[in-house]
């Protein structure tokens, strides 16, 4: 199980620390290009397995996404890559944490700085977690707010627990670039402007990802009420996944019951391994 760079468990680095602007030059572009294959490659050369399984949720899905479809060699070596509530644009999201990020990129600079974002803030940790232990159900409608869903999906006895690790953080080029391929509607790199893209991609604007290179099996799993990976979104991804092994809706799923959900194991988690021994 792998940590997304720069979250509550990602937070060393050889020759920087987090203070430093330079830690937080990074978005999803960077975990897909480098931390994927890295970690695929550690685990393949510590297990001896030749192939191995990928499963991503919500922006595990994104990098995934970018890294099958910019190292052809390391798809390969994929047996099944299941996408729980995959994002690859967000552009008919509808979580109240998007609209933040639809404001002008300039003023998320204001709002957010130019390193991290989101993580928990040390001095209401305790507060927000014991407050979460007595009003479960008020955090946990919270939370349904924000990704959808329904409350009665949720263990609300573990919803202090939840919270007390979540969100986890990430840096503020990694929301911006969220912002950028939402306005743009394409899933692509992250815009630096016309000047350094040229520098970077030899061209003037961001390339595409090119999700229809991507050869391996891939399984998607989306839900009907989910704020971040709308219904509407999935119908854009889909047919451009070339090789869809398996696709199942859960009409009452939010973006947190494909991780939180009490009926999770039984509708997709068994099915999961079962795919798995299938494509073994």
């Amino acid at each position: 199980m792998g940590n997304s760079r720069g979250n509550t468990w990602s937070l060393k680095h050889k020759t920087l620390n987090p203070s430093q602007k330079a830690f937080w030059q990074f978005s999803f572009d960077e975990m897909g290009k480098y931390d994927i294959p890295a970690e695929l490659y550690f685990i393949m050369n510590k297990t001896g397995q030749k192939d191995v399984y990928y499963v991503g949720h919500s922006e595990g899905t994104t990098t995934g996404f970018i890294a099958f479809s910019t190292y052809p060699e390391l798809a390969k070596r994929i047996k099944m890559f299941g996408a729980l509530s995959p994002v690859i644009t967000g552009s008919y999201a509808t979580s109240p944490l998007v609209k933040i990020i639809s404001v002008p990129e300039p003023l998320l600079r204001v709002l957010f700085g130019c390193k991290g974002a989101l993580h928990q803030i040390g001095f209401l940790k305790g507060p927000v977690t014991q407050l979460c232990a007595s009003l479960d159900k008020f955090c946990g409608h919270v939370l349904c707010y924000i990704a959808g869903g329904n409350i009665k999906n949720l263990n609300t006895s573990r919803i202090d627990t939840y919270v007390g690790h979540s969100p986890a953080g990430t840096s503020v080029q990694d929301i911006i670039h969220w912002h950028q391929i939402r306005r743009a509607g394409r899933f692509q790199a992250y815009d630096y402007g016309s000047k350094e893209n040229m520098k970077k991609y030899n061209q003037s604007t961001p390339p595409a990802y090119k999700i229809e290179k991507i050869g391996t099996p891939i399984a998607v799993w989306s839900g009907g009420q989910d704020k971040f990976a709308d219904p509407k979104d999935m119908a854009e991804l889909l047919p451009r996944i070339p090789n869809l092994i398996y696709h199942e809706h859960f009409p009452a799923w939010g973006h947190l019951d494909f991780i939180w959900g009490l009926d999770a194991t039984e509708k997709m988690y068994r099915k999961i391994i079962e795919l798995m021994i299938k494509y073994f």
